[in-house]
């Protein structure tokens, strides 16, 4: 038996999911508020291992 038929989903099936460009309003909205949630979270990751950098530089490093 090969391994092909079990790993391929029939035809037409979807898993749910709505085709890419089937977008309403909710979906766009829902991508922005990710989109802007996304940028503040790498916003504040930056800002801490900057933190970080400059806690392990130790004071002789450090700027005035």
């Amino acid at each position: 038996m090969s391994g092909k038929a079990k790993d391929q989903a029939p035809q037409g099936a979807t898993g749910g999911k709505a085709s890419p460009g089937a977008k309403g309003p909710a979906a766009e909205s829902r991508e922005d508020r990710l989109k802007a949630a996304l940028k503040a979270n790498m916003a504040r990751r930056k800002a801490q291992a900057k933190a970080r950098a400059a806690r392990e530089a130790g004071p002789e490093d450090a700027p005035e």
